[in-house]
C-alpha cells in the first residue's frame, strides 16, 4: 500500500466497501504514514460535520405565516376576472371536483412502488457484480506480489483439491486443463465478497489466471455461458455460476483466450 493507493481508496474505506485484506493494508499504512493519517482524519471530520445537525437551519414558524399572508395579499390585489372567465373556471372546477384530490398522489406513489419492485433487483445485482469485479481484480493484483500467488504449488489436481480440506467450508472443483494449454499451477486461500474463497491458479504461456470460486447458495441456478465483465486496470474478467458455485476468472490474457479458458473450465467442472 502506497500513498497514491491510499488516497484513491480512502472514501471506499470510510464507507466500509473494501474487503478485509485491503482494509488491514490501509490500517497498517495509516500507522506508519503521518501525511496519509492527517488526510484521513480530515476526511473523517468532514463526514461527521456534514452528517451532523450544525449545518442545518430550521426556519421559524413565523416565516411560514408571513409567506402565507403575503400570498393572500397578492391574490386579493389581483384583478377580478371577467364574468366569462368566472363561468369557465367554475365549469373546470366542477369537472375536476368529481375526482378525489388524492388520486394524482396515489397514482404517483403506485408508479414509484412499481419501479422499485421491477427495477431495484436489477440495480442491486449490477452494483453487487461491479463490487465483486473490483474485489477479484484487486485480489489478482495482490497475488502477483512475491510469495503471494500460491499456498500449495502443484499441477496435480489430486494434490491441490485435498489441500483445501479443513480450510474452507466447501470443497472446490479442481480440474487440470494442461492438454488444452492451460496447466494448473496451484491454489491458495483468498477473501472475496465478505467470505473466504478458493483461488485456483492456471497458466497460459507466461500469463497467470486466477479463478476465484465459492458457493452461491441453494437458490442459485446455472447461469449459462461465462459473462464478460468490463476490463479493469488492464485485466480481463469473466464470471459464471454452475451447480451452485460461483466462478470469477481474472488475467491479463487477451479476452478471447480467457473466454476460451472460462468455457473449458465451466464444461469440465
Amino acid at each position: 500500500m502506497n500513498c497514491e493507493e491510499m488516497r484513491r481508496l480512502t472514501h471506499a474505506f470510510l464507507d466500509g466497501e473494501l474487503d478485509l485484506v485491503r482494509s488491514i493494508e490501509i490500517e497498517t499504512h495509516l500507522e506508519s504514514c503521518a501525511g496519509c493519517l492527517l488526510t484521513f482524519q480530515k476526511q473523517q471530520s468532514l463526514r461527521s460535520l456534514v452528517r451532523g445537525n450544525s449545518l442545518y437551519y430550521k426556519a421559524p414558524d413565523s416565516l411560514q405565516h408571513r409567506i402565507r399572508a403575503g400570498l393572500g395579499e397578492a391574490r386579493d390585489a389581483s384583478a377580478k376576472p371577467e364574468a366569462g372567465a368566472v363561468r369557465t373556471s367554475r365549469l373546470r372546477q366542477t369537472r375536476w371536483s368529481r375526482f378525489p384530490t388524492w388520486t394524482a398522489g396515489a397514482a404517483a406513489f403506485a408508479a414509484v412502488v412499481l419501479s422499485i419492485v421491477f427495477f431495484a433487483p436489477t440495480w442491486f445485482r449490477a452494483s453487487h457484480q461491479n463490487l465483486l469485479a473490483e474485489e477479484v481484480v484487486s485480489s489478482h493484483i495482490r497475488s502477483l506480489m512475491p510469495n503471494h500467488l500460491t499456498d500449495v504449488v502443484s499441477s496435480d489436481q489430486h494434490t491441490v483439491k485435498p489441500w483445501f480440506d479443513g480450510r474452507l467450508d466447501f470443497s472446490p472443483s479442481v480440474v487440470d486443463l494442461a492438454q488444452e494449454g492451460f496447466p494448473l499451477a496451484g491454489g491458495r486461500l483468498d477473501y472475496v465478497g465478505g467470505r473466504p474463497v478458493a483461488a485456483l491458479v492456471y497458466q497460459r504461456r507466461k500469463h497467470l489466471i486466477n479463478v476465484f470460486t465459492w458457493p452461491e447458495g441453494a437458490s442459485s441456478s446455472d447461469a449459462g455461458a461465462p459473462v464478460k465483465a468490463p476490463a479493469r486496470q488492464g485485466y480481463n474478467v469473466y464470471h459464471w455460476t454452475k451447480t451452485g458455485m460461483v466462478y470469477w476468472a481474472v488475467s491479463d490474457l487477451n479476452s478471447e483466450e480467457l473466454k476460451d479458458f472460462a468455457r473449458l473450465l465451466r464444461n469440465a467442472t
